[in-house]
């Protein structure tokens, strides 16, 4: 009766000492729960993932992007080098993917290829000059010479929506520390203006004779500070319009041939830029890139899919255009009865840089699964 009695008293001790045990090791659970995920992310990530519903072959239509018919097989599109089955050093743009192309998946190696593939082993194969088996030359199709339409460059699929970039391509988007100083500058018009505007007459100082008479207009706007070190790497372009040189001279003439918003005296003038290809290779960084959001197109603090942001890396950090870059959330730290936590980064989304500078880089949001959000990290995949 003793012994029960001691078994009664302990068994309540032992329930709840048994229900610390459990508490402790589903929070290690829920803390290492994450850190598994992400492990298995970039496990997941030096694969090359065929989708389900993958098709067999696609015929390329206009309006298709590399970037969209990469997704139509895996879930990895930016994959070029591997998806494509090609070395991406002999690849200086895909100029000769076009409208009507066959694009074949090869499951076996993984990788995509034009045209049909090769008939397997034991099939049938096409003899030149002889119909195909079971066909007579009097049930053969009679082939004559026709017009064949050749695409030209122009035809040529972009990599990702030209349409959303394409104002992007030709503008002064940023404006280095060393453009501001001696930068062209516009003092004056004719009958003193205050405003000017399309067909007005402009006078401006510094124009260069052997630079060509086309200039844009524009005005030094936000500073660009990296987040990390302080570091002031440019200033945002206002775009205002666009001008040409009637005379050069000390003060040279320039008539207003497009503006976007009011010009006034003080204003500066750059080169004007011809236009960046937007037929970029998507790819991945071959060294190791970690950059951050210091900017969204249109002074908002949070973006979405299509979003141009900016990024505080450019081409002295190994950045170029068409390398697509992972978005993660930075980490965040947790509590839990009194103990810090420091969850780690998690990846949400994909980026492709297209137009880079020396110290930033401009950068479209492909894919992404939550808001897009200042000072986000995006690192090589």
């Amino acid at each position: 009766m003793q012994n029960l009695n001691s078994c009664a008293n302990i068994a309540p001790h032992f329930i709840t000492l048994l229900g610390f045990f459990m508490r402790k090791i589903i929070s290690l659970i829920c803390i290492l729960l994450p850190i598994l995920t992400y492990a298995g992310e970039l496990a997941y990530a030096d694969e090359l993932v065929i989708r389900e519903n993958a098709p067999d072959r696609y015929v390329v239509v206009k309006g298709d992007t590399l970037w969209d018919i990469s997704n139509k097989f895996f879930k990895d599109p930016w994959k070029w080098p591997q998806i494509w089955g090609l070395n991406k050093d002999t690849i200086k743009d895909p100029h000769w993917i076009y409208p009507g192309n066959v694009i074949t998946l090869d499951a076996a190696t993984k990788t995509l290829h034009f045209g049909e593939l090769p008939k397997p082993a034991g099939e049938a194969a096409l003899v030149p000059g002889l119909p195909p088996a079971g066909e007579t030359e009097a049930t053969a199709e009679k082939l004559s010479p026709k017009a064949r339409v050749v695409n030209g460059e122009h035809d040529a699929i972009a990599s990702i929506p030209a349409s959303i970039i394409g104002p992007f391509l030709s503008k002064p988007l940023v404006i280095e520390n060393e453009e501001i100083d001696g930068a062209p500058t516009l003092i004056g018009s004719i009958e003193q203006r205050t405003l000017l505007s399309f067909g007005d007459t402009a006078f401006a100082t510094g124009i260069p004779g052997d630079k060509g008479p086309l200039w844009q207009l524009y005005r030094p706007g936000k500073a660009l500070v990296d987040p990390d070190t302080d570091e002031t790497l440019g200033y945002e372009a206002i775009y205002l319009g666009d001008a040409s040189v009637q005379k050069y001279d000390a003060v040279s003439t320039l008539k207003i041939t497009k503006s976007v918003l009011d010009i006034q005296k003080g204003d500066n003038f750059i080169q004007s830029s011809a236009g960046s290809t937007s037929n970029y290779i998507p790819r991945s960084p071959s060294s190791k890139i970690r950059a951050k959001i210091i900017s969204i197109y249109g002074g908002v603090d949070q973006g979405g899919q299509n979003s141009v942001i900016t990024l505080n890396k450019g081409r002295r950090d190994g950045l170029e255009n068409g390398h697509v870059l992972a978005l993660y959330k930075e980490s965040e730290s947790s509590k839990y009865k009194g103990e810090s936590y420091t969850l780690p980064a998690m990846r949400y989304g994909l980026v492709f840089v297209f137009r880079t500078f020396d110290k930033v880089s401009y950068a479209l949001v492909m894919q992404v699964q939550r808001t897009v959000q200042l000072l986000d990290s995006v690192e090589t995949p």
